[in-house]
């Protein structure tokens, strides 16, 4: 909507001055009268330029936890809002955000509220935030909920990258074997046979399967990769669909040790996000209902929809965690002990630092565990496949001695 700035007289002839809103000159010169002023000139107010941004990109959360703790500072400081997201716009590294603090600040000049003008950004202003700060603001205490925000961002950050420590060492050993395996397979191997042909000598069983191998692969390499894309992208469309994110999350949850984890972060962060919201003062209908899409889980957020139709029932919310089977016994007692005591965001906060330290501990015993099988996983594929060529060279060592 184009902002003008506009010079009119009111009706005791006195000259006024100022800044509106409106989507032509005409609906300003109506919004004027109706305020008892006539209109003389207005002039549409230019946008800066400043540079070319994606208001629809996902910004880093550590940029946007840097924003928040800063903005939190400023407000508590007695700064404006305006004035402080001008300056933060002004300090920002990244050109989506910059831009998108400078959307924000023009909106709430043109008379939107904070969380309105947040609620506009949601690759970079989740719901959870833009609740949080709706609710600070009727609270009037936003410098407080945007402290809570900046600790809360940080610490499920902390969370994912302790979970993603624990996958990205094993996968990376696991698909560099893989590639040089094929490496093997479709240039080393041929080598090595076109030895043996010259040799004349019949080849052991372990050669001849891993040369049969080496032909099949080198046939098909590029049938194989191309099959491994298929089934790559197939996967995400099956995991896309309501049947299919919940089949594989319940499998999830069903794996030993790497179901354990993924219960642990999802119960981390439900018990952190609810925690949160409650004591900021957001109803807990609303607060169950944001909380189900940071679950991480489709059996975890159906179970949070679950406790929320049944608090509309009438009934607390630990019956429901209990019935589901999935949290555990120690979870549900906090809860319940919280509801009986009116603390409960105290209660899951306590919850949240247990299973957050048990996450950790968790990762590092997979990584204890995870180290020797890997070795062991190596020494059989690469130590087979070597062995496996060199017999045949073994083999006439011998009849030459």
């Amino acid at each position: 909507m184009p902002v003008y700035e506009w010079v009119g007289r009111t009706l005791s002839g006195e000259t006024q001055k100022g800044t509106m809103s409106a989507d032509s000159e005409v609906s300003l010169r109506i919004a004027l009268r109706k305020d008892g002023v006539i209109l003389l000139k207005a002039v549409e107010k230019k946008k800066r330029v400043e540079g070319k941004y994606n208001p629809k990109a996902k910004v880093k959360v550590m940029d946007v936890v840097i924003f928040t703790r800063q903005l939190a500072t400023m407000i508590a400081s007695g700064l404006p809002l305006i004035q402080a997201l001008d300056i933060l716009a002004n300090q920002a590294e990244d050109k989506n955000l910059k831009g998108i603090i400078r959307e924000v600040k023009q909106k709430l000049e043109e008379g939107s509220t904070f969380a309105e003008a947040l609620k506009d950004y949601p690759q970079c202003f989740d719901s959870l935030y833009v609740n949080l700060v709706r609710a600070g603001e009727e609270a009037g205490m936003v410098d407080t909920i945007l402290l809570r925000l900046a600790n809360y961002m940080e610490k499920i950050a902390k969370l994912k990258k302790k979970v993603k420590s624990a996958l990205i060492y094993p996968t990376s050993i696991v698909v560099v074997a893989i590639g040089v395996v094929l490496v093997l397979l479709v240039f080393v191997i041929p080598v090595f046979e076109t030895m043996f042909k010259d040799m004349g000598a019949s080849l052991p069983a372990p050669t001849q399967f891993v040369i049969n191998l080496s032909k099949l692969v080198k046939s098909y390499v590029f049938h194989m990769l191309g099959s491994l894309v298929l089934l790559f992208f197939g996967f995400r469309k099956y995991y896309s669909t309501e049947r299919g994110r919940k089949r594989i999350d319940g499998l999830l949850l069903r794996l030993p040790l790497i179901g354990l984890l993924v219960l642990k972060t999802s119960v981390a962060r439900v018990s952190r996000t609810l925690a949160a919201l409650l004591s900021s003062g957001v109803p807990i209908l609303e607060s169950l209902n944001i909380v189900s899409k940071v679950a991480g889980n489709k059996i975890v957020e159906e179970a949070m929809l679950d406790a929320k139709t049944r608090i509309t029932e009438g009934k607390s919310m630990s019956e429901p965690l209990a019935e589901s089977g999935i949290f555990p016994p120690m979870v549900v007692q906090m809860v319940q002990v919280g509801e009986s005591t009116g603390a409960l965001d105290s209660m899951l906060n306590k919850v949240a630092d247990f299973y957050e330290e048990d996450v950790d501990n968790t990762v590092s015993n997979l990584m204890t565990l995870m180290e020797p099988a890997i070795m062991v996983f190596l020494g059989v594929i690469l130590g087979g496949l070597i062995i496996s060529m060199y017999l045949p060279i073994f083999q006439l060592g011998q009849t030459i001695g």
